[in-house]
């Protein structure tokens, strides 16, 4: 078991964060896998013809030679800074990442994977950052760019859920539902994985990110000099991964209109304009009038939630999606 003991200052500091470059390196792996990651056959499926092009790079052999079942290299994947974070905010963190670092973790796998001659001449090459991370920025174009959007909405209203649970009944209440395997207990959190030691935030606070294509399991960063982080599950993904986003039935589309009848679908959960709109391609001004006859119509509700309204579907809404 892993514990991660806890102070006042860790719990002030503590914040959530999103990391795209995490959920292209589990993606990544499915697809190279035939064990899928978690990730449903349907979902690779639709996009082997788009990973196949990318195989034949020696630099994606490198990127897979640098994670083992339980483990991977951090300097690839480092923890992220925040819910705004993009996949080139996680390429540039790659570029930059401390050459020490970058060879000591490179030599590590080394040392226990048999990889072929050319992903070796990739991971003892020079700017070994900088040719990974121009594998992973084709790979993000190919496999996730697309679907981004929606799976980060999905994750936006994870955070949305554990900071009201923060705050209705503090930590205990708000990682209980994170995955069976983390524990708030005696001022600390447990982990429930093959690492055995306890290390303290030391005032630094925790990283808590969800994820999609972690499911059904965690990941956790505690070695350093990252910051420390659990990836967890985002509420709903199961549902997503293997029934994907939803739609608006014909019936509703016809009475309300596509785009009313989509967000009407969407707001089981609570989401903000911005972030209905990121997800669905539309612009911001145009979701906001859809809502607001929405709102007038009382099927929806809106509530302020630090700078963001959210929005959420009333029970009449419920019934008329039902």
């Amino acid at each position: 078991m892993l514990r991660f003991v806890v102070g006042a200052e860790d719990l002030l500091r503590t914040r959530f964060a999103l990391s795209p470059i995490f959920e292209l390196h589990h993606l990544i792996r499915a697809l190279a896998s035939p064990h899928h990651q978690g990730v449903p056959e349907a979902w690779l499926a639709r996009l082997r013809p788009r990973f196949a092009p990318l195989r034949a790079d020696p630099a994606l052999d490198a990127v897979l030679a640098l994670h083992m079942p339980r483990s991977g290299a951090t300097f690839f994947s480092p923890p992220p800074r925040g819910l705004a974070q993009t996949i080139e905010d996680d390429l540039a963190a790659l570029r930059a990442a401390p050459p020490a670092t970058v060879r000591a973790e490179i030599d590590f796998y080394l040392r226990r994977r048999d990889i072929g001659d050319a992903a070796r001449a990739v991971l003892t090459g020079p700017d070994v950052p900088g040719r990974l991370a121009e594998l992973l920025a084709a790979a993000w174009v190919a496999l996730l760019a697309e679907d981004w959007p929606r799976l980060r909405l999905l994750c936006e209203r994870d955070v949305v859920h554990r900071v009201g649970e923060l705050g209705r009944a503090g930590w205990a209440a708000a990682l209980a539902g994170l995955h069976p395997k983390v524990r708030w207990r005696d001022g600390g959190i447990d982990l429930l994985v093959r690492a055995r030691r306890e290390t303290g935030l030391d005032g630094a606070g925790l990283l808590l990110v969800p994820s999609v294509f972690v499911w059904p399991e965690i990941a956790v960063f505690a070695d350093e000099p990252w910051p420390k982080a659990i990836v967890y599950p985002a509420r709903g993904v199961g549902t997503l991964l293997e029934h994907g986003p939803p739609e608006a039935p014909a019936y509703l589309s016809a009475l309300l209109g596509r785009s009313r009848a989509l967000l009407l679908v969407t707001l089981a959960d609570p989401a903000s304009t911005s972030q209905l709109a990121r997800a669905f391609g539309m612009a911001t001004g145009a979701v906001g009038d859809h809502l607001a006859v929405l709102h007038q119509a009382r099927l929806v509700e809106r509530a302020r939630s630090g700078r963001s309204v959210l929005y959420r579907r009333t029970p009449l809404g419920d019934a008329l999606v039902g």
